[in-house]
């Protein structure tokens, strides 16, 4: 394991291209002082009395990570009185909830490595590792408890969308439903919800005009199924000093993406190097699956990342993402308006 991450090195290493938009170096000087508080605090939200519970509750956040959901509740406060302790709460709240829920995807998935070090249950177990989920949610759920009876119905909303979306993913789509849909309302639900939440709290508790929470929710929406979407490609990218694990990996697992997904769509319309690639990705897949060598998939990989529905997934988060631009224009034109548009544009031209 590499040495924990402090508050302060964490902060400086968010992507600070986000808040481009916030052309006020006195502004965004604010928003970096306020990270460094949510970054302080989530840290200190994470100390269990148990030392059986502390080292695995925080092991995550200390493994560092953009922020964007705390960043996007900062962002959004300011349509109304900026960041307050109440706004603070709400963005170490989402964050919290955001890191439980990847204990339990990388339990699920089967996943080695996260945020460039091993997987929680590899460090400890998977009973280890889930239970260190289910801390981090009452965890988060206790900071909202505070808050009003308005963030605890939203808090719980969002937790059962991001189950129902594991769910949805674990069960796949049912007989006779389109499966690029189902795949869609997925990310939506295990991605988008908690994006959507980040950028609504950010509104409701700085007492921002109330029209504009319906904006920014469906921006977030909008803009958590452009991430996913472009995490689809990255997990084909060959850089794997960005992306902290190997090219393929979800490939590998046998894990369903867009691009390949798009492949066996064209495969049941008649390409026959299409129908032969996904032959050759589900003998590998199997394969792996019965010990063999992950490397086997190699050429596949490869092959895949090459065709051009991996572009056409691409073009699919950009339109995801112009969308959700779209979503903004209830917003005044303002600096936060540009930063949101800006993030947009960050999310989807990432590459780890």
């Amino acid at each position: 394991m590499t040495d924990p991450i402090t508050a302060d090195t964490a902060t400086q290493a968010l992507p600070m291209r986000l808040f481009q938009g916030v052309s006020d170096r006195r502004a965004a000087k604010r928003m970096q002082e306020q990270l460094a508080l949510i970054e302080q605090g989530l840290l200190e939200h994470l100390r269990f009395a148990s030392d059986v519970a502390d080292a695995p509750a925080r092991y995550l956040a200390e493994a560092g990570g953009k922020r964007i959901r705390p960043m996007l509740t900062l962002l959004t406060s300011e349509l109304g009185n900026g960041p307050n302790e109440t706004v603070r709460r709400a963005a170490q709240a989402v964050e919290i909830t955001h890191l439980a829920s990847l204990y339990h995807d990388d339990v699920m998935d089967d996943a080695r490595l996260r945020r460039g070090v091993p997987a929680a249950q590899t460090v400890w177990s998977n009973s280890v590792a889930i239970l260190a989920g289910d801390l981090l949610f009452a965890r988060a759920s206790t900071l909202v408890s505070g808050m009003g009876e308005e963030a605890i119905l939203l808090q719980a909303q969002t937790f059962e969308r991001l189950c129902l979306g594991q769910l949805h993913e674990t069960v796949g789509p049912r007989p006779g439903e389109d499966p690029m849909q189902h795949y869609l309302q997925v990310l939506a639900d295990k991605t988008g919800a908690l994006i959507s939440t980040a950028a609504r709290m950010g509104v409701i508790f700085s007492d921002a005009p109330r029209e504009y929470a319906d904006a920014v929710t469906e921006y977030g929406e909008r803009i958590g199924v452009a991430f996913q979407l472009i995490d689809d490609v990255i997990d084909l990218s060959p850089k794997a000093e960005q992306t902290g694990k190997r090219a393929g990996t979800d490939l590998r697992a046998g894990v369903v993406t867009m691009p390949l997904l798009l492949l066996q769509d064209r495969s049941r319309s008649g390409d026959l190097a299409a129908a032969e690639l996904c032959e050759r990705i589900a003998e590998g897949v199997a394969r792996i699956a019965e010990g063999e060598d992950p490397a086997i998939l190699d050429p596949e990989v490869e092959a895949l990342r090459a065709h051009e529905v991996t572009e056409e997934t691409e073009a699919e988060a950009r339109r995801w993402a112009a969308e959700a631009v779209s979503a903004l224009a209830a917003l005044p034109a303002s600096q936060v308006r540009r930063g949101l548009e800006r993030m947009a544009e960050s999310i989807v031209s990432r590459e780890g």
